[in-house]
């Protein structure tokens, strides 16, 4: 069994390898990050189910990053506050910024984060990044 801290480290783990494959623009580790099926809530309230992979389609979301978009995002805190065995949910309020590090906004997002199949993963995400 495993302990809150195990848990919250392997988690957190996660959520930071998702960070850099973003800033990255890291398809494959992007999709390594999640396990599917994978939930995402849009900023109108609307759910989208991705069953497989292939089914999320990174077009839209590089399309709002570069020149005319974000270009890096920075973690100004991420915190469990939740922990099972299975599964932690990690609180993250991060920045976006412009190429020339102006700031573009701050946000909050909740990521659970589940174990399955042996793989730590994000299954959830949701927020207004």
């Amino acid at each position: 069994m495993s302990s809150f801290l195990e848990v919250e480290a392997q988690a957190l783990a996660v959520v930071d390898r998702y960070l850099d494959a973003i800033n990255a623009r890291d398809t494959d580790a992007i999709r390594d990050a999640f396990n599917f099926p994978h939930l995402r809530i849009g900023p109108d309230a609307t759910l989208t189910r991705y069953e497989q992979p292939s089914d999320y389609s990174f077009d839209s979301f590089f399309s709002r990053t570069g020149p005319d978009g974000w270009d890096y995002t920075k973690w100004d805190e991420s915190r469990a506050v939740f922990a099972s065995e299975k599964q932690a949910h990690i609180a993250v309020e991060f920045t976006r910024y412009r190429a020339d590090g102006s700031v573009i906004g701050r946000f909050f997002s909740l990521y659970v984060v589940t174990l399955q199949d042996g793989h730590w993963g994000i299954q959830f995400g949701s927020g207004n990044g």
